[in-house]
C-alpha cells in the first residue's frame, strides 16, 4: 500500500511537462458512489427519474450488468429530454449531491498534476451530464466520457458511438493521447473492468481497489492507494451537531455573564467567542491540530485571511485565535436565528456582496476598527468552496491591511470539508488542522501590482495544503 505523500513526491520528481497524460477514472477514483438506498430512493420517490438516473450511475466499482442497466435507464428516462435541461440537471446535482462524494486525495493528486504541466484527463463509461461539472471544478480541460445520440438537441436516449465501457475507454485515451502526441504516464481507476486502461500507463495506480482489481495489482505490484470514503452523516452525528448548537448557545450567555462585571463590551464579545467555540467543538467532538499558534498571537492587530470551507469555519477561526478579534460576513448570515445575534454582539460587519459600492463603503469602518487595535477575520474568496481548492481571492482584505498600516496572516484550513460539508450544517467528529503562517508586511507593496501580490498569497495557502507544516 502507498501513501499519497508517496504518490506526489513521485509525481513532482517524474516527468513534467503538457507532453505527459495523467488519466483519472471517474466513479470511485475522483468521486465517490452516491447510497444505493437513502438518496436515490427519496429522489425516485419524488418522481424525478432523470435525477435518479443521473446520480444513480455513479458508483464504485460494478460490472457489466450494472452499467448495462444504467444504459437502459438512460434510454427509459433520458429519451426525449433536452440537452439544456440534462446538462442544468447535472450542474443542480453537482452542487446538491455530488461535490459532498468529491475525494479530497484525487483533488489533491490532480492538483499535483496540473502543477507539473501534465494534460490532465478525467475519462468515464457515463455522461458529460455527470461528469463535466466535476472537471470544471476540478480545472480539468479534457474529458471523455459515453456520447449519448440527439437530434435537434433532443436525447434519443441511445449511445452515439461505442461506449466507454472496458476496452472502449481505454481505446478513447489511446486516441486522446495519439492525436495529440501524448504520453500516457499515468492512469488512476478503481475497477478490473477498467484493467485495459491502467495497461496503457507508464505509472498505473490503483485506487481502493475491487477484490479482482486488487489480486492483479498484487501481481503486477502496481501502487496501491486507499481513500477515506465520503460518507453521509450518520444520526450519531446528527445528535452531536444539535449538542452541539445548544453548545454554542449555552457557551454564549456563560462568556457574557462571567464577564459582566467588568461592563466592557469587547471583554464579554472576547469571552463569548472563546466560551461558545471551545463548548461547541468539545459537544461535536472535533479537535484543532495547529501549526503555527504562536502566528495567531502576534503581531496585532492583523488581518488575518482564512479559506472558507465549510459553515464551521465561524466557530473554528474565532477558536484559534481566541479574542480581540471580530469578521466580515456576508449580510444574509445577519438574520441567521443563530449566528446573527452572536456575530451581531461581537462586532461583525455585514456586506451585499451583490452590492459592490456598498460593500466598499461598508468596509470603511473596518479599517478604523484596525487602526484601534481590534483584529479582522475575513475569508478572501467571499465564499465556501466546494472542493478542497481555493477560489480566486478578492481584493478587499488587502486594501483594508494596507490603509491601516497592518499586516495579513493566512490561516489555511486544510480539511474542514471533510468535518462538514459545503452546505450542510450537520458536523462530523474528527480532526481539524490549521496552519497559521508567518505575517505577511504589505506595506510596501504598490497598488499597480496588488493583483499578482494577492495572487501569490493565494499560492502561498495552496502550497500549504499541498505541502502541510510539520508541527515543530
Amino acid at each position: 500500500m502507498s501513501t499519497l505523500t508517496e504518490a506526489a513526491a513521485a509525481i513532482r520528481s517524474g516527468p513534467q511537462g503538457p507532453q505527459v497524460a495523467a488519466v483519472f477514472d471517474f466513479g470511485g477514483t475522483v468521486v465517490d458512489e452516491l447510497p444505493r438506498r437513502g438518496l436515490l430512493r427519496r429522489v425516485t420517490r419524488r418522481g424525478d427519474a432523470r435525477r435518479a438516473t443521473l446520480l444513480g450511475g455513479i458508483r464504485r466499482g460494478g460490472g457489466d450488468g450494472d452499467y448495462g442497466r444504467f444504459l437502459q435507464a438512460v434510454e427509459r428516462t433520458w429519451a426525449g429530454a433536452e440537452e439544456d435541461e440534462l446538462e442544468q440537471l447535472g450542474r443542480s446535482a453537482f452542487g446538491r449531491e455530488i461535490y459532498g462524494r468529491l475525494f479530497p486525495e484525487a483533488w489533491q493528486l490532480v492538483r499535483e498534476h496540473q502543477l507539473a504541466g501534465h494534460t490532465v484527463v478525467l475519462v468515464s463509461e457515463l455522461t458529460r451530464f455527470q461528469v463535466r461539472p466535476v472537471a470544471d471544478k476540478l480545472g480539468i480541460e479534457h474529458v471523455l466520457c459515453t456520447r449519448l445520440a440527439a437530434e435537434g438537441g433532443v436525447l434519443t436516449g441511445h449511445t452515439d458511438g461505442v461506449p466507454l465501457w472496458r476496452n472502449g475507454k481505454a481505446e478513447a485515451v489511446r486516441e486522446f493521447a495519439a492525436a495529440g502526441g501524448l504520453e500516457i504516464g499515468y492512469v488512476y481507476a478503481d475497477s478490473a473492468t477498467d484493467q485495459p486502461l491502467l495497461e496503457l500507463a507508464d505509472a498505473p495506480t490503483v485506487i481502493d481497489p475491487d477484490p479482482e482489481l486488487a489480486v492483479l495489482a498484487a501481481d503486477r505490484d502496481w501502487p496501491t492507494l486507499a481513500f477515506r470514503p465520503r460518507r453521509a452523516p450518520r444520526p450519531l452525528d446528527y445528535l452531536r451537531t444539535v449538542a452541539g448548537f445548544a453548545a454554542l448557545i449555552g457557551g454564549a450567555i456563560v462568556g457574557i455573564l462571567r464577564k459582566s462585571y467588568t461592563g466592557k463590551r469587547r471583554a464579554m464579545a472576547d469571552a463569548l467567542m472563546h466560551d461558545a467555540t471551545t463548548a461547541t467543538l468539545r459537544s461535536i467532538g472535533v479537535q484543532l491540530r495547529v501549526v503555527g499558534a504562536e502566528n495567531a498571537r502576534a503581531p496585532r492587530p492583523a488581518v488575518f485571511l482564512f479559506n472558507h470551507q465549510s459553515q464551521f469555519d465561524v466557530i473554528i477561526v474565532p477558536k484559534v485565535l481566541d479574542g480581540a478579534v471580530t469578521g466580515i460576513g456576508k449580510k444574509e448570515l445577519a438574520n441567521h436565528p443563530l449566528f446573527g445575534p452572536l456575530m451581531r454582539f461581537v462586532g461583525v460587519t455585514f456586506i451585499d456582496r451583490a452590492d459592490t459600492a456598498g460593500a466598499k463603503a461598508a468596509l470603511a469602518p473596518v479599517v478604523a476598527t484596525l487602526r484601534d487595535g481590534l483584529s479582522i477575520g475575513i475569508a478572501p474568496e467571499g465564499t465556501r468552496s466546494h472542493t478542497p481548492g481555493l477560489g480566486p481571492f478578492k481584493k478587499g482584505a488587502f486594501h483594508m491591511a494596507i490603509k491601516a498600516g497592518v499586516p495579513v496572516i493566512p490561516v489555511v484550513i486544510r480539511n474542514a470539508g471533510e468535518i462538514a460539508w459545503r452546505d450542510s450544517p450537520i458536523a462530523r467528529s474528527g480532526v481539524v488542522d490549521v496552519a497559521v503562517l508567518a505575517p505577511i508586511d504589505v506595506s510596501d507593496w504598490d497598488p499597480a501590482d496588488l493583483d499578482e501580490r494577492v495572487d501569490e498569497v493565494r499560492r502561498l495557502f495552496e502550497h500549504t495544503i499541498l505541502n502541510w507544516p510539520q508541527p515543530n
